[in-house]
């Protein structure tokens, strides 16, 4: 019979796993999960989303609809230096003023729709 013995795994931490219940190892755990996270941001970066800035709105009839022509005007429902409403995927988040860039129309953000706002104009 041999008395050869199965050797025993060391009880030595890994030199790249820090102790258990230390600080360096909740450090660790937090670094791993900030870089799951991080992985898991990086696919929605990449999803479009549709943007409109709304001068105003307006309702009418098909029948005034039908009458429209070259040279017609259309009343809107905002005021001349009002802010203008900015939307993602229909939903507003923000407001802002008309600017000219480089011959293009832009808008420079004047007020972030607080959060608050944004879930009551769900209901």
């Amino acid at each position: 019979m041999s008395t050869e013995k199965t050797p025993r795994k060391s009880k030595e931490a890994n030199p790249q796993m820090p102790p258990p219940g230390t600080e360096a190892e909740a450090e660790t755990a937090t670094a791993g999960a900030e870089k799951d996270s991080s992985r898991r941001l990086e696919f929605l970066l990449d999803v479009p989303l549709d943007i409109t800035v709304e001068l105003g709105r307006s309702r009418m009839s098909i029948q005034d609809l039908l009458a429209l022509s070259p040279g017609s005007v259309i009343e809107l429902d905002k005021m001349a230096g009002e802010a203008l409403d900015i939307l993602v995927n229909d939903r507003l988040i923000a407001r802002g003023e008309a600017v000219v860039v480089n011959d293009k129309f832009g808008i420079r953000i004047t007020e972030i729709v607080s959060p608050t706002e944004r879930i009551a104009r769900l209901r």
